[in-house]
């Protein structure tokens, strides 16, 4: 029984984590979405806009489902597991269109 509650702490802790920086990450796609919204409008220019759009709604999601983690109690196992994949999803997909777009890969 020890070890269920150990385990349930630490998972409750991740939720605790997940949902306050899924949240900032919303906030820090959006203020670069207007930075490039402010730019020469041309093709680079929209995709970094739609691709971080795309990123803000995986964080977004990654946010409520964290959210209704730590809501659900005992029970969040599963909604925790996909926030945090949706999260990791979320870092992965921003480095990619960081790098593809600095170094006008695409």
């Amino acid at each position: 029984m020890n070890s269920d509650n150990s385990n349930n702490k630490a998972n409750n802790d991740l939720s605790h984590h997940i949902l306050p920086n899924s949240a900032t990450m919303v906030g820090v796609c959006i203020m670069v979405i207007s930075i490039v919204k402010s730019l020469h409008p041309d093709l680079e220019n929209y995709l970094i806009d739609k691709t971080l759009a795309i990123d803000s709604v995986l964080f977004m999601l990654s946010a409520l489902l964290s959210f209704s983690s730590i809501r659900a109690g005992r029970s969040s196992d599963n909604l925790e597991r996909w926030a945090e994949i949706v999260f990791l999803l979320g870092l992965v997909s921003m480095t990619l269109i960081t790098v593809l777009f600095s170094f006008e890969i695409a």
